[in-house]
């Protein structure tokens, strides 16, 4: 099937979702997820007031650009900005004409659900500060907050707790070690005029989840551990864990694939009973019931029990190879 022909297909099979997201004031979507869809590596998403292409294999040809940009202008008359991040490390490659150069780092505002994000499409980091496939997470976070503490771990731009806080969360912390990230959640903390809701602490994941679970903050073997912000011992209603696949401090190891229990263990600790734990993991190669039963040993091991547990599934702008999507997000309540 041509490309043409496959973002035609792409597009017919959106239109309900695609007339649901205008119901629930929502412009920021995926329109073609290629993997799936006919084009690995080929994304296609709307962000506010801009159509976004994204590579991350094989460059577009000035032929192929046309032709999708010809499509997608067609459906809504916008700007179309391509990111060419098909060469080193996801970092963006191409250069765009003068006038999309400026709008791509401008700071839009987009809306999902009503909820408003800032976001830009160019900018020092690589993505356009909101995760769509999440936009599960941040509605259920959104009803399930009502009176309750959210805690919000890797919390980058902080969707997830401008959720909380717009569900009626009566506190919403967000720990991120990206003053960026952090800044742009303070930013949409303002723009849905929830800031005296939502809190914002820079750290290391580790020392914060620690001390928050009441658990001494050590490091990795002959590492000096920098400073980190001091925290007092709290558990939360709910509580969010959305790690990155790997990555390494001086305090510990992030390792989706060997080591989940390493952040859950505080994070569950950090939850109170009767509380919600909601567990991220984007590692398509982690068998989700394996993934899920090592969650409820962990749970177990503490003296407590798994009293529900609650399968998020991304939307249908999102679809995946037999419902198995490679993000995995599981709601637990913990007794």
């Amino acid at each position: 099937m041509s490309l043409q022909s496959s973002l035609t297909q792409a597009i017919n099979q959106r239109a309900d979702f695609l007339a649901q997201s205008e119901v629930n004031q929502t412009d920021c979507f995926r329109l073609f997820h290629g993997t799936v869809e006919g084009e690995n590596g080929l994304n296609i998403d709307r962000y506010g007031n801009a159509w976004l292409i994204q590579t991350f294999h094989q460059t577009l040809t000035e032929e192929q650009l046309e032709q999708i940009t010809d499509l997608l202008t067609a459906l809504t008359p916008l700007p179309v900005i391509y990111n060419d991040r098909a060469k080193r490390n996801s970092r963006i490659e191409n250069n765009l004409q003068t006038e999309h150069h400026e709008f791509a780092c401008s700071e839009q505002v987009i809306q999902e659900n009503g909820i408003k994000f800032t976001s830009k499409l160019r900018h020092e980091g690589q993505d356009p500060l909101l995760f769509l496939d999440m936009r599960i997470g941040r509605e259920y976070v959104r009803a399930n907050s009502q009176d309750k503490t959210v805690l919000n771990l890797f919390s980058y731009t902080c969707g997830i707790g401008t959720a909380a806080a717009m569900g009626g969360a009566t506190r919403a912390v967000n720990v991120d070690f990206s003053s960026f990230a952090l800044a742009a959640g303070k930013k949409n903390a303002e723009l849905n005029h929830v800031s005296e809701v939502c809190e914002f602490i820079q750290s290391d994941a580790f020392p914060a989840l620690r001390q928050l679970a009441g658990l001494k903050v050590g490091g990795r073997r002959g590492q000096k551990l920098p400073k980190y912000p001091k925290l007092a011992a709290t558990q939360f209603d709910l509580v969010f864990l959305d790690p990155p696949r790997f990555a390494k401090s001086p305090f510990g190891t992030v390792d989706l694939i060997n080591d989940y229990q390493g952040l859950f263990k505080p994070a569950m600790l950090a939850t109170k009973d009767g509380g919600t734990i909601v567990c991220c993991n984007n590692v398509a190669k982690v068998d989700r019931e394996a993934w899920l039963a090592s969650l409820v040993r962990c749970v177990e091991k503490q003296g407590r029990q798994v009293s529900a547990i609650e399968w998020l599934h991304c939307h249908e702008d999102f679809p995946s190879f037999d419902d198995n999507h490679p993000l995995k997000i599981v709601a637990l309540n913990i007794d």
